[in-house]
């Protein structure tokens, strides 16, 4: 599985590495959804987007939807991981194309029951 990691903090791209690594070592990252378009362009295909939703240049949502608006994406996943907690976010989120919703803060835990109903660990 190869892993796109998208969040304007260092810090959480570290850590949600760290989480994913027992699932996949093929990680790659971007500081904002303009940036991950531009990894998106030069790394692809990548099976799972972990997209933030508050970031500088380009947000999560806006990302989420520029890479369902092209079909050559159309195969990988999204999953939200954010603060943004309110039901109208989620619904957001979904309705634009992402696959799930996980909440900061999270645990590997957390993260890897959300990867087991995606269907990416047993």
């Amino acid at each position: 599985m190869k892993v796109l990691i998208i969040d304007d903090s260092r810090t959480m791209r570290r850590l949600l590495k760290s989480f994913i690594s027992s699932v996949t070592e093929d990680t790659a990252e971007a500081g904002d959804g303009r940036e991950a378009l531009t990894v998106l362009e030069q790394e692809s295909p990548f099976d799972l987007a972990l997209v933030d939703w508050d970031m500088p240049v380009m947000n999560g949502l806006d990302f989420v939807k520029a890479v369902r608006a092209d079909s050559r994406y159309d195969s990988m996943r999204m999953m939200m991981v954010t603060a943004q907690n309110s039901y109208e976010t989620v619904l957001q989120a979904v309705e634009a194309g992402a696959a799930d919703y996980l909440m900061k803060p999270l645990t590997e835990d957390m993260l890897h029951d959300k990867l087991r109903l995606l269907g990416y660990v047993e």
